[in-house]
């Protein structure tokens, strides 16, 4: 095995009550992809600041191999100082890069590099810390949740770059779907301790569960063993106190053991409240159309929505995603069109910026509404202490001032309000920034149990093939399309990822539209005498045009079969074959004009030199 580019041995950091890194290891080897995994709070991006250099931990060592380039990507780059987005970028360039590769990865995240930092969101700044990280080509790539901020197409983009490098990866993300399709190895921090697999993140899941249960396990047995040691102190002890003084120190070693245990971190347990039952028809849409100035965000789409159902919204930022759940949830009126809502709708909504949040307030205030010490959940009293360790907050925590909390913990709190009003329609947009696997899973059980209506705009690709009954999906200019299933789906039916679509010129005009000869001056030279058609291509002259109409035929049905929104849930099988007979109809039909045109063009050339 080569030997590593960095090396990390017995990391010790301690930030409270507890060891937040106690004995942690890191090692990375040339062109290695890893992913560091673990619970919101368990000292990710910690580990990863030591990693890059940026602060020091209280025990352990370091060690970089000299000559080795490291680049860091920050949760929170800082820009101040730079006149433009592309000097900060430039900026992170050494002596020997390309400074080409700046603007190109810029304009690959949606900027054009003249942008003033003073003016840029979030976001906006988090691409610029990417393109940084990622302009020189580094030895070593740190990567702290690089996804954040950015929409389906730039996600896909982003792993067809990561893929294409030859840097080594350290990965800390929240999308599955990202790590499983570019991890090779897994490090786990838990408890302040890292374990490690040369495995993907696909694999890790059933890993770490398999390491908890035998600790349970083990757990179990030492209570058992303490028991039983208990029961003999009580009972036997009396008559052979001298030679047992050794059998008692093992007790008191095996409670001391079991009181310093630190035990794996609670799984959250989410519930929403339930309102009363809406009417079937939870919406029903007809026309609706959206412009802002000269530029159409929603153009004359229609849709209905059925109680039950899980709708996808998907699409690149800035297609209009949250203003089509403001159209449908009545929250917007459209320029032309109409919405009609079901009767007794009860919507409960979350809003990705967490804008409901009271920075100054604390957490006990944002779910009580700062009355008492009782919040209501689903119309019933419970005590704000009880309702946070649902949430995987801690009682200290009850009085720590918003503003305070991570990004993680901002998100669980944002849902603890939302899912406790009740409800009859979810509107949840972004629900999964910053959620731990744990969380989200949970969040993924308790959408799937919930009785009414949810409408969700993501970016997570898994999440929404586990929850998704269909998805909307900007198709850009305006043009927005639901499809059967979750996004995996989509894909199929669309025989594309997230890009809006491009028109497609259709073969016969893509063909008549490139030269007849490469000229190489003022006259092109003469093209030698065209084969007669012989009589197997006569008849296929004659016979494509039918295939090509049967064909053409069969998509038609095909796509509307696909269309039919209920199907997926109604008959899977039928949507399978459907799904699958649709590529190779599509396949079959270019192929059939690519001939026909190729024996056209043939034809008509032989006549004319007859």
């Amino acid at each position: 095995m080569a030997p590593p580019l960095l090396l990390l041995q017995d990391i010790r950091l301690i930030i409270g009550a507890y060891p937040l890194l106690a004995g942690a290891e890191l090692s990375v080897s040339a062109g290695e992809r890893l992913c560091l995994v673990g619970r919101n709070g368990s000292g990710k991006s910690t580990l990863m600041k030591i990693a890059a250099g940026l602060i020091e931990a209280e025990g352990g060592t370091r060690f970089l191999q000299p000559g080795t380039t490291i680049r860091y990507l920050p949760q929170e780059p800082d820009l101040a100082g730079f006149p433009t987005a592309l000097a900060y970028v430039e900026a992170g360039l050494g002596p020997a890069d390309d400074a080409y590769r700046a603007r190109y990865l810029l304009e690959q995240l949606g900027m054009t590099g003249e942008e003033d930092p003073k003016t840029l969101s979030g976001g906006e700044a988090r691409r610029c810390a990417l393109a940084r990280a990622l302009a020189p080509e580094p030895d070593i790539l740190l990567l702290d949740e690089p996804t954040n901020h950015l929409d389906l197409p730039a996600i896909e983009w982003l792993e067809a770059e990561l893929t294409s490098m030859r840097s080594a990866l350290v990965l800390i993300s929240h999308d599955r779907r990202f790590l499983q399709n570019l991890s090779r190895a897994t490090v786990w921090l838990d408890r302040g301790v890292t374990r490690r697999r040369e495995i993907g993140f696909g694999q890790f899941e059933a890993w770490r569960d398999e390491v908890l249960e035998n600790e349970e396990t083990e757990r179990h047995k030492l209570d058992r063993k303490i028991v039983m040691e208990e029961d003999w102190v009580r009972y036997g002890v009396s008559g052979r106190r001298k030679r047992n003084q050794g059998r008692l120190a093992k007790l008191n070693e095996m409670r001391v053991d079991k009181r310093e245990h630190r035990s794996a971190v609670g799984v959250a347990r989410i519930t929403v409240a339930e309102g009363d039952v809406s009417s079937r028809q939870v919406i029903k849409a007809e026309g609706l159309s959206k412009s802002y100035g000269d530029r159409e965000i929603v153009k004359d789409f229609s849709i209905r929505v059925l109680r039950g159902d899980r709708i996808g919204v998907i699409g690149a930022n800035g297609a209009g995603k949250t203003t089509l759940l403001n159209l449908l949830t009545g929250q917007l009126e459209p320029d032309k069109g109409w919405v009609k809502l079901g009767q007794t709708l009860e919507m409960a909504t979350l809003d990705q910026s967490r804008a409901s949040l009271d920075p100054n307030g604390t957490l006990s205030d944002a779910l009580t509404g700062g009355r008492g010490d009782m919040v209501q959940v689903d119309g019933k009293p419970r005590h704000v202490i009880g309702y946070m360790k649902d949430f995987l907050f801690l009682p200290e925590q009850a009085k720590t001032p918003v503003s305070r909390l991570s990004g993680g913990e901002r998100g669980r709190l944002t849902l603890a309000c939302a899912l406790a009003k009740p409800s009859s329609l979810l509107v949840l947009d972004e629900p999964t920034n910053d959620l731990d696997f744990e969380t989200l899973d949970l969040l993924q059980e308790v959408i799937s149990d919930y009785s009414g209506t949810v409408l969700v705009v993501s970016h997570d690709r898994d999440f929404l093939d586990r929850v998704a009954t269909s998805v909307i999906m900007s198709e850009g200019e305006g043009s927005w399309v639901e499809y059967a299933g979750g996004y995996t789906d989509m894909v199929a039916q669309r025989g594309a990822g997230v890009a809006a679509r491009v028109a497609s010129i259709p073969t016969a005009a893509k063909a008549a539209a490139k030269p007849a000869t490469k000229e190489t001056g003022d006259r092109a030279p003469e093209k030698a005498r065209p084969p007669k058609l012989t009589f197997k291509d006569q008849h296929a002259l004659k016979t494509l045009p039918g295939e090509i109409d049967a064909l053409q035929k069969k998509i038609e049905k095909l796509r509307a079969i696909l269309a039919d929104a209920g199907l997926y849930a109604r008959d899977r099988a039928a949507f399978d074959k459907a799904g699958a007979e649709l590529p190779a109809a599509e396949a079959a039909l270019a192929d059939a004009e690519e001939k026909w045109l190729t024996l056209e063009m043939m034809r008509e050339e032989a006549e004319g030199r007859a």
